[in-house]
């Protein structure tokens, strides 16, 4: 094993209950420590010895405030003192919801707390509720708090800089608006095309100081792995190369799976085992990259895509459940958005 991997997971995450019969469910996270445990089993080590526990943390006010008005957190926090309630068509709070959030908000900080004192590591960090449609002062898409953007946050006001890499099925738009302006934080989404939230257009590429550090891939439905490679390779690649980011964090949703219920991408489980190996590629030395769960609705495929995803984090090779794809429509939408951002960074 090349790397240390930091594991952020914790009983709390269980205590959010958007409702009967919803998609982003507890189930969820038994899914995930079933793809943890079979990773252990893949490379032949027990549990314990392949993943280091990540000390639990809440977010502060103060790390929440970063990128979360005060009206919003006030919001969140009553409805939770009440019991819960519905927010929006699709998403929801219950009694124990706020506490998760703040518990899954403070799990990346609590990484890069591991990581600063690891000489070579990677945290993968099993939460929910997920985080990358929350928008300063709107939960939405189950989403409360913005997790990947608060560490983003808190990173940048230390002087870091930071590539988000987010390969959800569904556009990350909350963390776009964030740092849509703020050149310290580079934002890359591989998501289908159309699909909620409609936001990620190819032509959705920063503003002010932020022009070039935002960049989609609006994929088609049926997009395959070797899509995602090629934009690995061709977009995310130079990017990180003109950005030179100290941290990588990956908002990691497995509903990009072809047996996801919510979306029509064409993934395998082996293709997260490949592009959680590349993005280790890309990161800086000593490795600093934090792997966030955002969405992934099909158990089976999210016990077999975390699998693979933390066996590549350690940099082992193992044979995957599911082969890696390829032969899927949106080439041209790849090659359309590596070549828009080589003419808006001025490298053509």
């Amino acid at each position: 094993m090349d790397l240390v991997l930091f594991v952020g997971a914790d009983p709390r995450f269980a205590d959010h209950d958007p409702g009967r019969g919803h998609p982003e469910r507890p189930a969820r996270l038994e899914a995930v420590q079933a793809g943890l445990d079979g990773a252990a089993r893949a490379i032949g080590v027990v549990a314990d010895d392949l993943l280091s526990p990540l000390p639990p943390r809440d977010a502060t006010a103060e790390e929440i405030a970063r990128v979360h008005t005060p009206r919003h957190i006030e919001r969140l926090r009553t409805l939770a003192d009440h019991g819960g309630g519905s927010i929006d068509p699709d998403t929801a709070m219950s009694g124990g919801s706020w506490l998760a959030a703040i518990r899954a908000a403070g799990a990346g900080l609590a990484a890069v707390d591991a990581l600063q004192g690891a000489t070579d590591g990677a945290a993968f960090l099993a939460l929910r509720p997920p985080g990358h449609h929350a928008l300063p002062e709107r939960a939405m898409g189950f989403c409360l708090l913005n997790n990947v953007a608060i560490t983003a946050a808190a990173l940048a006001d230390r002087g870091a800089r930071v590539l988000i890499v987010d390969y959800d099925a569904h556009h990350g738009n909350g963390t776009q608006d964030i740092f849509y302006a703020d050149g310290r934080v580079g934002y890359v989404s591989f998501h289908e095309w159309p699909l909620y939230p409609g936001t990620g257009r190819l032509d959705e590429i920063g503003a002010g100081d932020g022009i070039a550090a935002t960049c989609n891939v609006p994929l088609p439905a049926g997009a395959t792995g070797d899509l995602y490679l090629r934009g690995i390779d061709e977009l995310v690649a130079p990017m990180a190369a003109r950005h030179t980011p100290d941290w990588i964090l990956v908002s990691c949703g497995y509903d990009a799976h072809r047996d996801d219920p919510l979306t029509g991408l064409g993934l395998s489980a082996g293709d997260y085992g490949a592009l959680a190996a590349r993005v280790v590629q890309l990161a800086p030395r000593p490795a600093r990259v934090v792997v966030f769960l955002e969405g992934g609705y099909d158990l089976d495929a999210l016990r077999d895509g975390t699998a693979a995803t933390v066996t590549a984090l350690v940099g082992e090779a193992t044979e995957p459940v599911e082969p890696p794809t390829s032969g899927g429509p949106g080439r041209e939408v790849v090659d359309a958005a590596a070549d828009l951002w080589s003419e808006v960074a001025g490298l053509t």
